[in-house]
């Protein structure tokens, strides 16, 4: 996947989901000469391939919900080519509502799908259970069915941004570490690698984990903040089929979808564990992962009244990784007023898969476009640096926001 070129217009650190998204975004809006940056011998190789590959469109805002639906359009139309296809499976989402308060929620939510023109509809419990025959549904008390949901790999969503890339014209750079960023009067100048320097104008730093280092590098501190996240495979059960809908739990934390006739659950624990990024230097990795079993048993434990048989099926496998998040629970997209030509593209609280295409016409919209809207704007890095903020108040509001991430009104 690599060449020898030493100078490109747009230079893009990071081969996850997101970068290869904005690498993307960015030559199908005529930016062909960019070249994108990974430190791994493959794109989609640290955070990306550990995501369970859901996409939701029903959300709590407008904004957020067309971005979704943005996604979901693109890969869409990824999937027509069956060379370089994401694997996207539309078999829509069933969230269940285990309390009248949730039950309002989803009428909230419904209002905002209905704004955005995003099909939600409630259904009774009888016809989600034809949909999930497996689940009891004896505690639901609403039901909000979206069908253009679903799920997709995550490894073939990014190697299918990387094949069309590089059709329009861009290149990517595998084993090849960025280092550090040029900058000479305020501007950015160039990548400094593991072998040698690149020319460029402009940076994009979609380094997931390493968002914070890269950011660093060229003085601007940034509160992105890695979270575990961790999730389970279990061993073959019948009856779970990969045209089954996509299930959340919100009141339960939960999520779960069929997996090759296997279940996979995941969810989001109240006592999450954190790392600062200041710990690990830009050649190191994050710090190692090893399965939490005891979350992992609280997962099966929150679903065995909605499926009993949970408690009885081995787990096969065990997903973790280190989403990013941010003190907010918003992206930061978009260039920096601090240093001309170096732009954002992270914090992206565990939508880096699923919300990465509407991340990349966000990047796009900040950079090609003369007046962003206004929610662009607001994703802006600029926003943690006109504010004093300390790390430890940082970490302690991105983690809380990992830990309520279903919560009501979240």
């Amino acid at each position: 996947m690599s060449s020898a070129a030493q100078r490109a217009e747009i230079v893009v650190i990071g081969g996850g989901a997101v970068g290869c998204a904005v690498a993307y975004s960015l030559a199908k809006a005529g930016k062909t000469d960019v070249l994108l940056l990974e430190k791994e011998s493959t794109v989609a190789a640290e955070t990306t391939p550990q995501a369970a590959g859901l996409v939701g469109q029903v959300r709590n805002s407008l904004q957020r919900t067309k971005l979704a639906m943005w996604s979901v359009e693109t890969f869409s139309q990824l999937q027509r080519d069956e060379h370089a296809n994401p694997g996207w499976r539309q078999v829509g989402s069933l969230r269940l509502a285990l309390c009248d308060e949730r039950v309002a929620e989803f009428k909230q939510m419904k209002a905002v799908a209905d704004a955005a023109q995003l099909q939600a509809d409630f259904i009774d419990c009888a016809a989600a259970r034809q949909m999930w025959p497996m689940l009891a549904f004896d505690r639901v008390r609403a039901v909000l069915w979206c069908p253009s949901d679903g799920y997709l790999q995550p490894s073939d969503l990014t190697m299918a941004y990387v094949a069309h890339a590089r059709r329009l014209g861009a290149r990517f750079h595998t084993n090849q570490a960025a280092r550090s960023i040029v900058v000479k009067e305020g501007r950015v100048r160039g990548v400094v690698t593991d072998q040698g320097t690149i020319e460029c104008e402009m940076v994009v730093n979609a380094a997931g984990a390493h968002a914070y280092h890269i950011a660093r590098s060229v003085g601007i501190e940034l509160p992105i903040v890695p979270v575990r996240h961790e999730y389970f495979v279990t061993v073959h059960a019948d009856g779970l089929e990969p045209q089954l809908p996509v299930i959340r739990i919100p009141d339960s934390t939960l999520y779960l979808r069929a997996e090759v006739n296997s279940l996979l659950c995941g969810g989001w624990e109240r006592n999450a564990m954190s790392t600062d990024p200041r710990g690990y230097a830009l050649p190191q990795k994050p710090p190692q992962i090893n399965p939490d079993w005891d979350v992992l048993a609280w997962f099966a434990e929150k679903l065995s009244p909605e499926m009993p048989q949970v408690e009885q099926l081995g787990i096969r496998s065990v997903f973790k990784g280190w989403p990013t998040f941010t003190p907010d629970g918003r992206f930061i997209v978009g260039p920096t007023q601090q240093v001309k030509g170096f732009v954002m593209a992270g914090g992206c609280n565990a939508h880096g898969v699923s919300g990465s295409a509407g991340i990349g016409r966000h990047v796009v919209e900040s950079i090609l476009e003369s007046d962003p809207s206004p929610y662009v704007k607001s994703l802006s890095p600029d926003r943690f640096l006109q504010e004093k903020w300390d790390w430890e108040t940082a970490r302690r509001t991105a983690q809380h926001y990992y830990e309520t991430y279903y919560d009501l009104g979240h």
